[in-house]
């Protein structure tokens, strides 16, 4: 699976209060939610962010609730994938389940700026900067993993896997 996109970089500690603040948590529409992504850091992000593009962050990326808005909202908002150093392990969790891909690779974040393009292989783990012409190492996706992203999270993966025990 290859993504592509402009970066938009956030610091540490990135919470899911400000990735979806609190005061949107009655919506339940996905659109809705996306609508509202990182309007509390970052206020133009909605009007900037294209399909496909990347948010990065440092450490402790999706740190705060366990509640799922927020791996939502950004996926909903057109992002293809979340690199950082780390991320909290529920928001992790939570990504995957709906078909968020993230990556952590300490030197891309070191080495990458807000507006560099890049092309991401998940299968392989490669991250190639592509304005800086870098190319970087994360950890490769299990084929289980990119199965489950490509289906777009858990339940689409689960309802194919059921459809197909059937044939």
């Amino acid at each position: 699976m290859k993504l592509k996109g402009k970066v938009f970089k956030y610091g540490a500690n990135v919470d899911t209060d400000v990735i979806i603040p609190a005061r949107y948590l009655n919506v339940s529409e996905p659109e809705e939610l996306a609508n509202h992504c990182m309007e509390d850091i970052d206020a133009e992000f909605i009007s900037k962010v294209q399909p496909g593009d990347i948010i990065m962050g440092t450490t402790n990326f999706g740190c705060g609730s366990s509640r799922e808005h927020a791996p939502l909202a950004i996926k909903t908002a057109g992002v293809s994938c979340v690199i950082a150093k780390s991320f909290a392990r529920i928001f992790m969790r939570n990504s995957i389940n709906i078909g968020l891909p993230l990556l952590e690779c300490e030197e891309a974040v070191e080495k990458t700026v807000a507006g560099d393009i890049l092309e991401v292989e998940l299968a392989s783990g490669e991250i190639v900067n592509s304005t800086k012409n870098l190319v970087f190492h994360a950890k490769p996706y299990p084929v289980f993993m990119l199965e489950l992203v490509s289906a777009g999270g858990l339940v689409e993966y689960t309802k194919r896997k059921i459809a197909n025990e059937g044939k």
